[in-house]
This record gives C-alpha cells, structure tokens and sequence, in this order.
C-alpha cells in the first residue's frame, strides 16, 4: 500500500512536469502533505493509536524547531523574497514523517517514505526557495525527532526520549 501510494506521488510530482520553479515549489509541498498521509494513515489502517500520536508529535516537534530557528536565523531565500530560508520547514516536517515511519514499522515503510523525503529537499532547493544546507539541517532535525518520538510498534525493550519545563532524559520501558 505505502508502495503503491509512493509511485503515485512520484509520478504527479516528476521532474518532468515540474519546469518552473513555481511547479517544483508546488510538487515539494504536495509531497510533504502525501508523506504526512502515510505517516499519519498507515497507523490508523492498522488501528495503531500510539504510532499515530507519535507520528503527530514527531512532525509537530521537528516543523516547531524549523520554525523556531527560523526566527532566529535570518537566512535570505535564494530567490531573495525573504529571511526565512533556515532551516527548511518541509524538509524538516517530511523528515519527522518519514523518520516516525521508519522507526515505527521499518524500512520496508520507511524507505520509500524517506526517497520521498529526499524529494522534497530536491525541490525546495530547485524551487529556489532553499540552499542546499537549509534543507540538510531541516532534514537532520526532522530525522532526530521521527527517531527520538517514535518507537518500534511491538517492540519488547524501547528507548523514548522525554521532556518537559522542568528537565527531560531518556525513559527504558520492557515488556515481559
């Protein structure tokens, strides 16, 4: 099923159709909201709540830190219509996506959801809308949140972050 979906989204987002920079912006956007699809609808498929609200937190942690350092760094857009360029937010939201995937259900979903990804960096710098390091840093903090708020569905032994106001570390849950 995440096969199949991948092809579709790969096909209408090609860079054969995508000429203009206004096209590539527009098949960046449309594959980050197809990856956030699968990464929020291949858990309810399979009725898994918990993979689904970590999926949720993992894209909303990893977009709020793009976000956040946005505000801080005022990179200027390679197509100079900004001081938003650092770090990319799709990259980085793609990424959580793609990273929750992998680290929920394997790199049988995950694989295609991170060529998928990959895209998405590709486009937003032939959009002319990043640098390349604006999208290698959304990616890393995209990554670093699927993989630190996500764990293995069904796993017997799990290592999850935590945090909050006031401190945050590691937690290590067993099943027996």
């Amino acid at each position: 099923m995440t096969v199949l979906m991948c092809g579709c989204v790969m096909a209408a987002a090609s860079p054969g159709e995508a000429r203009s920079l206004h096209h590539w912006d527009q098949a960046s956007s449309v594959t980050a909201d197809a990856i956030a699809a699968l990464a929020l609808g291949v858990p309810l498929i399979k009725s898994d709540e918990a993979g689904m609200a970590q999926a949720g937190l993992s894209m909303v942690a990893g977009t709020g830190t793009a976000f956040a350092l946005k505000s801080l760094v005022h990179e200027r857009r390679p197509d100079g219509s900004d001081r938003h360029s650092f770090p990319s937010g799709h990259s980085s939201f793609s990424f959580a996506a793609a990273a929750s995937l992998e680290n929920r259900y394997g790199w049988q979903a995950g694989l295609p959801a991170f060529a998928l990804a990959s895209f998405v960096g590709v486009a937003r710098v032939e959009a002319k809308r990043h640098h390349w390091y604006d999208v290698a840093a959304g990616a890393v903090i995209g990554s670093a949140s699927g993989f630190l708020l996500t764990h293995r569905a069904n796993r017997p032994v799990d290592i999850s972050a935590w945090g909050g106001g006031s401190g945050g570390g590691l937690a290590l849950t067993a099943r027996f």
